[in-house]
């Protein structure tokens, strides 16, 4: 099965049950994984199996700073992101991505497939799109 890149649907009904998420001052975190992760839309948690191994990657990711919060009222559109995520001297291969909440119980948001496997050294950068109603990496309208 391929990786499947958006929102989790999970996140997208804890968002309305309230209570489950506050992401401007959870901790947020982005896990990598390999080919053979079987990350989905229908991700509920973070998990280990698949996850990265190697020089200069710890298991459960890196905390994601810069969170930003806006909408668009003309569009009616609410959107998020974060800064770019850099890992430093590291060597391993990644496929994907798993954007989760720690503090909600490691609930998942959202994944990210690369299109590719890539090969991180000496650094590793996941690029976040553009911060606007467009083109934000979550976005609801």
């Amino acid at each position: 099965m391929s990786i499947v890149q958006g929102q989790t649907t999970s996140f997208k009904y804890q968002l309305y049950q309230g209570g489950v998420f506050n992401i401007p001052t959870d901790t947020i975190k982005m896990a990598l994984y390999t080919a053979n992760a079987n990350l989905n839309l229908s991700t509920t948690s973070y998990t280990s199996v698949n996850e990265v191994v190697g020089t200069g990657y710890t298991a459960g990711g890196q905390i994601m700073t810069g969170f930003s919060l806006s909408y668009d009222a003309i569009n009616s559109i609410a959107y998020m992101n974060w800064s770019n995520v850099i890992w430093t001297n590291v060597a391993f291969t990644a496929r994907c991505a798993l954007i989760y909440d720690v503090t909600a119980n490691n609930a998942s948001i959202c994944v990210i497939d690369f299109g590719s496997d890539k090969y991180a050294g000496p650094n590793f950068t996941v690029t976040m799109p553009a911060n606007s109603s467009t083109t934000a990496l979550i976005r609801s309208s």
